[in-house]
């Protein structure tokens, strides 16, 4: 049974087919790119999974539970969490702060007992904080949990991003454009962290534009255009697909690669 199995799944802004009945697996422990021109559709289909946007039509099944009826802010306590392609802190409270608000989503002690403070919740709390520290550690960012992070530059929230949602422990992390922004050298921590959580068995859905990026890290590309499915495979065989470099430099180049 796949991880994660999208069947149909559609999402209409009045007449406009923003996703046009995609369908595809992810499989537990597997690395998973979604590219596609802009406006191909990534960033609805990535919310019709998180749950943000609700579906028109299709489903969205996740360790054999159909999403239909669960919200967003559940979907983390299942085992699925997300990043977004614009980095969401907290800037006035500390980093550490900002990565155990990641493991609330499945710790919820009740409010009467959170006001009473009695050991059961400060115990909680003391957990929570020893994961995150060894989150940022992961992350490597372990030195600056307790600055503000509102003052840190943006490869580094990106950072604070990912250890906040493997807070929640999830089978399969969603990441929204991750290498959005940074530099070389970011970049590359990046992939060396990605590689490093899936070879413990996460499995990752990614959207992204940086191609060697996508390429060298994913087992399997789905590239969408104007809302479809166009292509599916390994990331040498959608290098080579003429179906995918039409979509990206339009038919001149389909007729010269196959030339």
């Amino acid at each position: 049974m796949p991880l994660l199995s999208v069947r149909e799944a559609t999402k209409r802004f009045g007449g406009l087919a923003a996703v046009d009945r995609v369908s595809f697996d992810v499989t537990g422990g597997e690395v998973l790119g979604v590219i596609g021109p802009n406006g191909a559709g990534k960033s609805t289909l990535f919310n019709l999974i998180s749950g943000l946007t609700p579906l028109t039509s299709g489903r969205i099944v996740f360790a054999g539970r159909d999403l239909a009826r669960l919200p967003a802010h559940k979907r983390p306590q299942i085992g699925m969490a997300r990043t977004f392609q614009i980095v969401r802190q907290f800037g006035h409270l500390p980093v550490i702060d900002n990565v155990m608000l990641g493991g609330h989503t499945r710790t919820t002690p009740g409010f009467f007992r959170s006001l009473v403070r009695i050991p059961t919740v400060l115990a909680n709390e003391r957990r929570l904080r020893d994961a995150a520290m060894e989150w940022l550690a992961t992350v490597g960012l372990e030195a600056r949990a307790h600055d503000l992070a509102g003052y840190l530059p943006h490869g580094q929230q990106r950072l604070i991003e990912i250890a906040r949602a493997m807070m929640a422990e999830p089978d399969i992390l969603l990441l929204d454009e991750p290498a959005a922004g940074l530099n070389g050298a970011e970049t590359a921590h990046l992939m060396r962290l990605l590689r490093g959580l899936n070879d413990k068995g996460r499995s990752l859905l990614i959207v992204e534009h940086d191609m060697k990026f996508i390429m060298q890290l994913c087992d399997r590309i789905v590239v969408l255009d104007h809302g479809a499915r166009i292509a599916e495979g390994a990331p040498d065989d959608i290098r080579r697909d003429p179906a995918v470099i039409e979509a990206y430099l339009g038919k001149d180049a389909t007729s010269h690669a196959q030339h």
